[in-house]
């Protein structure tokens, strides 16, 4: 059997969706095909893993079925051959099955099929499901078969295409690619580097990563991977995906960030080396309550409001860098830059303590869910000594290919951009670096316009290069009129 081509791998999946469609909305795809896909790639594996072993022990099935031969365990009865024989009841019998793969692998696989009703029938008939483990059955997706490279290229694509489906919905775990690669430059992870999303999603900035120490063929296996996701569907997504990308030292848990961080060191907060995250905008139930008096010492330039947690993640995350190496960049609305009162003083707090190394303005409706434009901030724990009391500003706006329903972040706009931030020099129109005196002379405000002025060109003609056009234009007309009224006369009008 040959080699799965990308392109078939992409296809079969997105294929896959379509069997659901109707009886399941497509912002609940995920919810399905994800799981499906994994129960499938474990299986295969384990068969592909059972079958070596065999071939090395001459037949001894005893040994080939010993569980340190296999990366996951698959318990008997919870195979998907015996679910692809099951003819009543698949929904239950997808659910057993998936949760005993779970209960036997607890180290690595708990709770991560999600919770999914797959026993409720009048969503799922059997018909459906039959259906369904039929497609999945169309190719083997051993290693042999599918190299982890390439299925997690696949997995990627029907992340986007999910969330080219819902759209709308599709923001609260699927960040553009293009904005990803752009941070993942800027940050520049190395090899042995600890990287954290505190609001991973399904992991697409955590996988940025790896494909960046890839690109420069470094040995990404030295990562060690953070990530915190709230929504249940999401976090389990983003831990397949980690898996399904060949990838081992990662950890991702599941709950609320702001009130219930997951990882800690002895002293407190666990930090890292690069932190990077694009948090829910102006998260209005955040819990603010709590953060006066925050355990865990977040509150390092003030109280946000009570109804937007923007600066929340700003600072949890500030407090989430090493204190040499650490550095983060962070998607959010263009409001953080301007809004006064509380926020305004949490950013002159922070500008004082000189962390803020760069504010890059993207251009509108790049986002799912929302036309509005964004920004990303970049912080350093330790800034170069030519950056140090300053902030480079990027005016990035234009720099978008403009769609019907949405605008796309090409790869030429990503280099662009970072270009300007690593020449670190000014550039009329789009880069202005600014001093702490030209800050401190706006009150603290980072809107971008007070930085970034933009030059109109005079480029408007002269009276007399206006009147010698018009008398052009008029002569061009009469002609035109000459040429129609000669083409009349030949068809027989007369005037």
């Amino acid at each position: 059997m040959s080699a799965l081509t990308l392109s078939q791998l992409e296809q079969y999946l997105s294929k896959a969706a379509w069997i659901l469609k109707g009886p399941i909305g497509a912002s609940d795809f995920k919810a399905y095909i994800f799981p499906m896909l994994f129960f499938k790639r474990i299986s295969d594996v384990y068969d592909e893993e059972y079958q070596t072993a065999l071939e090395e022990s001459d037949g001894d099935e005893g040994y080939a079925s010993l569980p340190e031969l296999h990366r996951f365990i698959v318990p008997e009865g919870c195979h998907w051959n015996d679910v692809r024989e099951t003819t009543q009841n698949i929904g239950l019998k997808i659910e057993s099955s998936l949760r005993e793969i779970e209960s036997a692998n607890q180290d690595y696989l708990y709770g991560i099929f999600g919770d999914a009703q797959w026993s409720n029938k009048e969503k799922l008939p059997d018909r459906l499901l039959t259906d369904l483990v039929e497609h999945f059955s169309q190719y083997t997706l051993s290693r042999s078969q599918v190299a982890p490279d390439m299925l997690g290229q696949a997995y990627e694509y029907l992340i986007k295409h999910f969330a080219d489906l819902t759209n709308k919905k599709a923001g609260e775990f699927y960040t553009p690619r293009s904005v990803v690669h752009l941070m993942g430059l800027i940050m520049d992870p190395q090899e042995g580097e600890s990287i954290y999303d505190p609001a991973c999603g399904t992991g697409g900035m955590l996988i940025e990563s790896i494909e960046h120490l890839k690109e420069s063929e470094a040995d990404y296996r030295t990562l060690k991977l953070y990530g915190q996701e709230k929504n249940l569907t999401s976090s389990s997504i983003a831990r397949m995906n980690m898996f399904l990308h060949g990838v081992d030292d990662f950890q991702v848990a599941r709950g609320d960030t702001l009130r219930n961080p997951a990882f800690f060191d002895a002293d407190g907060l666990q930090t890292f080396d690069c932190v990077i995250a694009n948090p829910p905008f102006s998260l209005k139930e955040w819990g603010a309550g709590s953060w006066a008096n925050d355990p865990y010492g977040r509150n390092i330039a003030g109280i946000p409001p009570q109804g937007n947690g923007d600066m929340a993640w700003v600072q949890h995350m500030i407090k989430s860098m090493k204190a040499k190496t650490g550095r983060m960049a962070v998607v959010l609305p263009h409001g953080v830059l301007f809004r006064k009162a509380a926020e305004g003083k949490i950013r002159e707090a922070l500008l004082k303590q000189d962390l803020l190394e760069a504010v890059i303005g993207l251009g509108p409706n790049i986002f799912y869910g929302t036309q509005l434009a964004a920004c990303i901030l970049i912080f350093r724990a330790k800034k170069d000594k030519q950056q140090q009391g300053k902030v480079i500003f990027i005016d990035a706006s234009e720099q978008i290919r403009k769609g019907r329903a949405q605008n796309f972040l090409e790869k030429e706009h990503v280099e662009q951009i970072y270009q300007w931030y690593g020449a670190y020099k000014d550039v009329e129109n789009h880069v202005k670096i600014a001093d702490m005196d030209e800050l401190a002379e706006n009150d603290y405000n980072l809107n971008i316009p007070l930085y970034v002025e933009k030059v109109i060109e005079d480029d408007l003609p002269t009276v007399e290069e206006a009147l010698a056009d018009l008398k052009d234009a008029w002569q061009q007309c009469q002609t035109a009129e000459e040429n129609l009224k000669t083409k009349l006369r030949e068809f027989g009008v007369t005037f």
